[in-house]
C-alpha cells in the first residue's frame, strides 16, 4: 500500500505530538520522585483557615496537588475536597471549622502517575494559632470632654468566648504619653479629655475562652479626632468678642471726637514753620548784592506781585514798595545802616 504525500505529513504531525506529550513522563520515570511542595503552612486569619504552599516547577507538564487531613481524635488521613487541584491553596472545609480541634494536614505534588513525598504540617488549633485582626470602627462621636466609639468585632463569637477591647489613646498626633483602658462592650467612651484637642487612639481585641486561653489580636490603624468646644467656653468667647468690639468702637469714637475738638491746634502744629527764602536771607546779610535789579526785572514782567524789603539797625527804616502797573520799579536806600 502506497501512502500519499499528504498522508505522510499527517502521520508525522501525529508522531511529533505524541513525542511532546509522553517525553515528560519518560523523563520523570527515570527520576525516582517528583519534587515535594515547599513552604507548606497553615494560614489562619480571624478563624478563616487554609493550607498554602509554593508551586513545584518542572520543565514540561502541569503539576497537580492533593491535600489530606486528620484530627487528634481520629488518627486517620482523609480527603478535604482538594484532590488533584492546580491551585497552591486549599481552604478548610466546614467539617474543620471547630476552633478547639487539633488538625494535621499533608500535601503532595502529582504529575501523571508520578507523585512526590507527602509534606505534613505541625498540629494546628484555631483558637490558639489563628491571627486575630483589629475590630472595625463604625463611628466616633466627639464631644467637649469625650469620644464615643462604636466598633464591630473582627469575627463572630461562640459560646464561652469573651472579648475584651484594649484601647490606647494619646493627646495630639506626636505625643508619646499614652493611656490605656479595657472595655468589654462594642460601644464605649474615652472620657476626661480636654476640649478643642486632637486625640488619637488604637484598638486591639483580646479573646479569652472557657479553657483560659488568651489570644491578643493586632492593633488597628491610629484614628484621630478633635474634641469640640463646651457651651460654657463658647459663651465666654462670645462675651469676650462683644467686649472687644465695644471697646474698639468706644476708642474710635473718642479718637474722632478729639480730632474734631482740637482740629485747629492740630492744623497749626502740623504746618511747617515760615522761613525767609535763601536769596532774600543772603541779601539781608549783604546789601551790596544786586538783588534789587532782579526784583525790578521781575516786577516789570509781572506787575501784580508785591515785594517787601526790611532794613533794621540804628535809624533803620521799613519801606514797602508795591510793584503794580502804576509803579514800574522802586528803591529803598539807607545810609550807613546795618543789615540783619
Amino acid at each position: 500500500m502506497v501512502m500519499k504525500c499528504g498522508d505522510q505529513k499527517l502521520v508525522t504531525v501525529y508522531l511529533n505530538a505524541l513525542i511532546v506529550i509522553f517525553i515528560p513522563f519518560l523523563t520523570l520515570e527515570s527520576s525516582p520522585h517528583l519534587p515535594a511542595p515547599k513552604d507548606v503552612m497553615v494560614y489562619s486569619y480571624n478563624f478563616r483557615s487554609s493550607l498554602r504552599w509554593s508551586p513545584v516547577k518542572v520543565d514540561r507538564g502541569l503539576v497537580l496537588y492533593t491535600v489530606h487531613f486528620k484530627t487528634g481524635a481520629f488518627n486517620q488521613w482523609d480527603e478535604m475536597n482538594c484532590t488533584r487541584i492546580a491551585q497552591t491553596e486549599c481552604s478548610f472545609p466546614l467539617s474543620l471549622k471547630e476552633r478547639r480541634w487539633t488538625v494535621v494536614l499533608r500535601v503532595r505534588a502529582e504529575l501523571g502517575q508520578v507523585t512526590s513525598d507527602w509534606v505534613e504540617t505541625d498540629p494546628f488549633v484555631a483558637e490558639r494559632n489563628t491571627t486575630i485582626g483589629p475590630p472595625k470602627v463604625n463611628s466616633v462621636i466627639e464631644s467637649s470632654d469625650s469620644l464615643l466609639i462604636s466598633v464591630t468585632p473582627p469575627f463572630g463569637s461562640e459560646a464561652g468566648d469573651f472579648l475584651q477591647y484594649h484601647v490606647s489613646y494619646w493627646e495630639n498626633a506626636t505625643s508619646t504619653t499614652k493611656k490605656e483602658i479595657k472595655m468589654s462592650s462594642t460601644l464605649f467612651e474615652i472620657g476626661n479629655l480636654k476640649e478643642l484637642t486632637l486625640y488619637c487612639f488604637r484598638i486591639q481585641v483580646e479573646l479569652m475562652t472557657h479553657s483560659d486561653l488568651q489570644l491578643l489580636g493586632l492593633q488597628s490603624v491610629p484614628k484621630c479626632h478633635r474634641t469640640t468646644i463646651s457651651e460654657t467656653t463658647r459663651a465666654a468667647y462670645i462675651i469676650l468678642i462683644f467686649v472687644l468690639v465695644s471697646l474698639f468702637v468706644i476708642l474710635v469714637t473718642a479718637g474722632l471726637f478729639l480730632l474734631w475738638r482740637h482740629h485747629k491746634t492740630i492744623k497749626y502744629w502740623s504746618q511747617p514753620p515760615l522761613e525767609i527764602p535763601s536769596h532774600f536771607e543772603e541779601y539781608l546779610k549783604d546789601p551790596s548784592m544786586p538783588v534789587l535789579e532782579v526784583l525790578d526785572n521781575y516786577a516789570e514782567d509781572d506787575p501784580h506781585d508785591s515785594v517787601s524789603v526790611v532794613f533794621s539797625g540804628d535809624g533803620s527804616q521799613a519801606c514797602g514798595s508795591s510793584l503794580d502797573g502804576q509803579a514800574p520799579h522802586a528803591h529803598s536806600v539807607s545810609g550807613d545802616s546795618e543789615v540783619t
